[in-house]
């Protein structure tokens, strides 16, 4: 009879214990659907007051500049709700202010050429940097502004410049400058030499960068961006660039620039 007793009160502190660890887990469920709901209300009331609020964002851009243009990618992390730390990625060429593209030099279809270019200037640059948002949207229909600068490496790369020259023979020749001086500048030009020529040939020249702009995010939802950025930049290298014929070689860049930015946030 004992027996008996004792396995029913264990029978009954079983199912009470059982029914506890129910209500506890139903009672988790809820508070989770509730903290879930609370973060969905959250966002969704930012977004309509046009806060940006995202943990990453991916941007990429096409880039103007006064001496040039590139390419651009950004990855930025944020840190708090006006700072975020971005990563950058830029290909971008400067070309001098003195040249000019002409037309091939007879009635044949060569390509347009620079008259006294010597190398084309190409830039790979790997940075670092902060966005830092000045004023949200006020609401989904307004425009972010936020203040940005980075810096970091800008890999220079020159590539030689050809040309389509024809010798006094009548011959036609693709040549550099370094090949035949006075052909180069005085022979009869058919044209440029074309895109193909000069890869193999490039010269690296390591440098620094440095940029600050402004960002203005007219994007509609917070989960895209579209944005228009306007600002300037500077570039220092260790050896002088040549890049024209007759022309100071520089050794410092500095430019402005407009990017059209397009991408997401999460």
């Amino acid at each position: 009879m004992k027996k008996l007793f004792a396995l029913a009160i264990l029978a009954s502190l079983s199912k009470t214990m059982v029914a506890q660890d129910t209500s506890a887990t139903r009672n988790d469920r809820e508070q989770r659907k509730l903290e879930r709901r609370q973060k969905i209300n959250t966002i969704a009331r930012q977004e309509e007051e046009g806060i940006l609020v995202y943990n990453k964002q991916s941007i990429f851009g096409l880039m103007l500049r006064t001496d040039g243009y590139g390419i651009f990618y950004e990855l930025g992390k944020m840190r708090t709700t006006r700072k975020t730390t971005t990563y950058d990625l830029e290909l971008t060429e400067i070309k001098d202010p003195k040249e000019e593209k002409l037309p091939n030099g007879g009635f044949s279809f060569g390509n347009p050429y620079v008259y006294g270019k010597i190398n084309n200037f190409y830039q790979l640059k790997l940075g670092v940097g902060q966005q830092y948002i000045l004023g949200d949207k006020g609401n989904k229909n307004g425009v972010a502004v936020s203040a940005l600068y980075n810096g970091g490496l800008s890999l220079g790369f020159l590539r030689p410049y050809y040309i389509q020259v024809e010798d006094v023979y009548g011959n036609i020749q693709t040549i550099k400058y370094s090949q035949d001086t006075s052909l180069f500048l005085n022979g009869y030009i058919h044209g440029g030499g074309g895109l193909g020529k000069g890869w193999g040939e490039m010269k690296f020249r390591p440098g620094v960068y440095a940029k600050t702009g402004l960002r203005f995010d007219y994007g509609r939802f917070n989960e895209v961006v579209s944005a228009l950025e306007v600002g300037i930049s500077a570039e220092a290298y260790a050896q002088k660039i040549p890049i024209m014929l007759y022309q100071k070689e520089r050794q410092l860049f500095f430019q402005g620039y407009i990017t059209l930015e397009f991408g997401r946030r999460k």
